[in-house]
This record gives C-alpha cells, sequence and structure tokens, in this order.
C-alpha cells in the first residue's frame, strides 16, 4: 500500500487561504482522505479541495471557544486512524509554527500510530510576500523573530521585550490583534522607534484581504479604526515601508485571477 492508500494520519499545512499555495503533496492528501480534521483558519477556499464523499469534523478554537479540547483532538486522531482511516488533519499555515502539530505528532507517535508532517507556507511568509514586504532585506533586517500575541484569558502577555525591540530584525506577530496595544507600548518602552513602519495584515493572501499600515505608535488606533476580521498578523520592521515597491501589480499579463487589495495607511 502507498501513504494515498494506507491508514494514516498525515498533519498537513494548508498554507496561508489561497489554495493555489497548497504543496503539491498536500493536494494529493487531501484528494485520497477519508477523513479531513481541521481547524478555524482553513479557508473555505481550500476545504474545497476535500472530496465530497470524505468526511469533514471540525475542531477548530477561537479564544475561549474551543470545540475540542486538544487532548481530546490528540485522541481523536488516534481512534480514527485505528479505524482504518486515511486522516488528514488539515491546520493553517504550518502545523508546526503555533499549530500544536509537534503535541499531535508527540501523541500519535507514543501511541505508535503511523504519521507523517507535510508542511504549509506559514503566514509571516505567504501573507508578506504577497504584499511586497519581504521579511528580510540587506540593510534593513538581517533577520526575522515570529512570536505569538495570543494568551489565555486570565494571563497577562508576557514577552521578552527588549529581545524583540530589535531595529535590525523583521518581528512577526501571530494572532496579536488583541494586545496590540499592549504590543506598541511595551516595545516602545523597551526602546524600539515610535516611527517604526508596521503593518496588520487580514485574511491575507484571500480575495477578503485587507493591509493597515502605520507607524507603531499609531498602529493601534489605526487598526481599530479599519475594523480588520480575523485572522490578523502584525508584522513590525524597516521592510514594512518597502510594501509600496516591491507589491507585485493588481494585474499581470495573462492573469484572470487579480486581486483588489484594500489598504489603510496612517
Amino acid at each position: 500500500m502507498t501513504p494515498d492508500t494506507a491508514p494514516l494520519v498525515s498533519l498537513v499545512g494548508a498554507g496561508p487561504g489561497d489554495p493555489e499555495l497548497i504543496a503539491v503533496k498536500a493536494l494529493r492528501r487531501l484528494q485520497a482522505a477519508e477523513v479531513v480534521v481541521y481547524d478555524r483558519l482553513v479557508s473555505e477556499q481550500i476545504l474545497d479541495l476535500v472530496p465530497a464523499g470524505a468526511t469533514r469534523i471540525y475542531v477548530g478554537k477561537a479564544n475561549g471557544q474551543h470545540t475540542l479540547p486538544q487532548d481530546e483532538i490528540n485522541a481523536l486522531l488516534v481512534k480514527l486512524a485505528r479505524a482504518g482511516h486515511r486522516v488528514v488533519r488539515l491546520k493553517g499555515g504550518d502545523p508546526f509554527v503555533f499549530g500544536r502539530g509537534s503535541e499531535e505528532a508527540a501523541y500519535l507517535a507514543r501511541y505508535k500510530v503511523p504519521f507523517e508532517v507535510i508542511p504549509g507556507i506559514t503566514a509571516a511568509s505567504g501573507c508578506t510576500a504577497n504584499l511586497g514586504i519581504p521579511l528580510t532585506h540587506r540593510g534593513l533586517a538581517t533577520g526575522v523573530r515570529f512570536v505569538t500575541g495570543h494568551c489565555r484569558d486570565d494571563i497577562e502577555l508576557d514577552l521578552n521585550w527588549e529581545s524583540l525591540a530589535d531595529p535590525e530584525t523583521t518581528l512577526v506577530i501571530y494572532m496579536g490583534m488583541a494586545n496590540v496595544t499592549r504590543i506598541s507600548e511595551r516595545l516602545i518602552a523597551a526602546g524600539l522607534a515610535p516611527d517604526t513602519p508596521a503593518a496588520a495584515i487580514a485574511q491575507g493572501t484571500l480575495p477578503e484581504q485587507r493591509i493597515c499600515r502605520a507607524p507603531l505608535a499609531a498602529l493601534p488606533k489605526t487598526a481599530a479604526a479599519a475594523k480588520l476580521a480575523a485572522p490578523v498578523l502584525i508584522v513590525i520592521g524597516r521592510v514594512v515601508a518597502l510594501a509600496d515597491a516591491l507589491a507585485a501589480p493588481l494585474e499581470a499579463p495573462g492573469r484572470s485571477d487579480a486581486r483588489t487589495r484594500s489598504a489603510s495607511h496612517g
């Protein structure tokens, strides 16, 4: 038997949303899946790739609202695999970048369930590249940091602000919209210039995509006024200023799938 026909759990990264950005291997596993267990951040366009006869199980999580706790998701994957199904565990972005895919992989390994990990384009690279924001650029950013801006309801977001406030580094914050004011204030207090270019990207790579750009100090108010819909990715660093120069043309010769960008500048 091949991986397309044998019982197996495939931990698959769905990418940032655009179905054309999914890996060929991921698409092949999706098309052969009997059961697809998917998260909230998987776009409808990606779900359209799931075969009509496959069972879909939604296990998405939102702030304070979990369809299934993580331990129950882990147990579900084992149960489905042991029942002889070809299972795709479908996650937005990449399974190993703030996707808890490593926890699920460890659980499957513990129970000796055959599994594989198929990486996806994480939002940090997919959304920024789509908008002409390089994560690194000679003379502007020598490195990049990925952090989560989300925390449990009863715990205050507490990052190493002094380490993150590096003007030579691009800072990408996943799920940071709820804490954008604190993020801005703490980074500035740690020494990052208030006029550092920053952006909030909503629904990146999808037709509904919007980008809100402003200096770091003004980003919270500008983003709030824009009423961006989740998921929102925050990018902070001098490379954000390159967006106007490097953004791909809205309409390229021979293309009929050009997307409209809605931008708000502060």
